[in-house]
């Protein structure tokens, strides 16, 4: 069953008048559930973006990740996103405890194609699922289950346009700024932290 489609954009607007109204898969496309083409792709999926907003709008976007399938599919309207242990911000759960609706983006490396899936989320216990969501050796610390709105496949031409998965195109970290060098500067630090694979390497102690 399609989702119910997004209104145009306001034609009195300039910029956004000058944008041709988009063809019928384009709406068509978007699904108020997640059938067995979703449910494939989040199962083989390492990576998702989070992306909420606070009481006020403004809006955050955090990365998520673990073993393909770490996003879990409960059934056709609702998806489970455990969160592991992170830097403690937590801006992304603030953010759903004032203002439910969110979004996830999943990738799958190799693939071109994205799936967008939009809906209204509840932040539970990790006991309160019947899952065994321990990753990594430990269980989350919360649960944010997201009752689905819309879903649906983004075309490829984003990730065509930057090569994302082209192993040409991948560069040498060496390349930027050491991480630690960035943070000293960012926090206006006096004394240098550790290299970045001594960094690295604290940092996968705590996944």
């Amino acid at each position: 069953m399609p989702a119910t489609p997004l209104p145009p954009p306001p034609t009195d607007d300039p910029v956004l008048a000058g944008y041709r109204t988009p063809g019928g898969l384009v709406l068509d496309k978007v699904i108020d559930h997640l059938d067995a083409h979703c449910r494939e792709f989040i199962a083989h999926s390492p990576f998702a973006t989070l992306a909420t907003a606070d009481a006020e709008g403004w809006p955050d976007v955090s990365p998520r990740g673990g073993d393909p399938g770490f996003v879990h599919v409960l059934d056709a309207h609702r998806v489970v996103l455990p969160d592991r242990p992170g830097n403690n911000r937590v801006d992304s759960l603030r953010n759903v405890a004032v203002n439910p609706r969110a979004a996830l983006m999943f990738l799958v490396p190799g693939v071109e194609q994205t799936l967008r899936v939009y809906g209204t989320t509840t932040l539970v216990a990790p006991e309160d699922l019947p899952l065994d969501l321990t990753e990594f050796g430990r269980a989350p610390l919360s649960v944010l289950v997201l009752e689905v709105r819309r879903a649906y496949f983004q075309c490829p031409k984003s990730v065509m346009r930057s090569g994302l998965w082209d192993p040409a195109k991948r560069i040498d970290p060496k390349a930027l700024t050491p991480f630690g060098r960035v943070i000293k500067d960012h926090c206006a630090l006096a004394d240098d932290l550790p290299d970045d694979a001594t960094i690295r390497a604290e940092l996968a102690q705590e996944l």
